[in-house]
């Protein structure tokens, strides 16, 4: 229930939200939505700036981030519900750039999370998820996502 996509066979660019969620949209209602270790390219009026270096968003905050056709160069997105109280370690934020613990199937940043997206240097997109129904939803569609474990077996840890 890990993944990553290296080719982008249905995404013009690594990473457009609006084009990765495409297969999970309908199921995204109940979540809140933490953000951090952001780098994007856009100046547009929107809920982030570059100023914090953490952003918790609602649904309708987080909609607005969809439609803003966002490309993330670097960043951790993750989908937590709506029902918990988000507790954010400022000492200990998610992060993607040097974090080795991100190509280990079952490792999320944050214990809440149920979804968690690592946008890579523009050149990978890393998904996970708990929940083997969405997992199985977002690979149906995104059928050239290779399992995480395999990927990085073969390309990371070869090293």
């Amino acid at each position: 229930m890990n993944w990553i996509i290296r080719r982008r066979d249905k995404l013009s660019a690594h990473t457009y939200l609006n084009e990765l969620l495409i297969p999970i949209l309908d199921d995204l209602e109940g979540f809140s939505w933490l953000l951090c270790d952001l780098e994007f390219g856009m100046e547009e009026d929107l809920p982030i700036n570059l100023d914090h270096d953490y952003f918790i968003l609602g649904k309708d905050e987080f909609n607005k981030l969809l439609k803003a056709d966002l490309q993330i160069w670097w960043g951790v997105i993750l989908a937590i519900p709506e029902s918990v109280n988000i507790i954010v370690d400022e000492d200990n934020l998610p992060f993607a750039e040097g974090n080795g613990l991100i190509w280990k199937n079952g490792n999320m940043q944050h214990p809440d999370a149920q979804i968690e997206i690592v946008c890579f240097d523009s050149s990978y997109t890393i998904i996970k998820f708990k929940d083997r129904y969405l997992s199985d939803k977002f690979k149906s569609y995104f059928t050239e996502a290779m399992d995480l474990e395999k990927f990085s077996d073969k390309f990371i840890n070869k090293k």
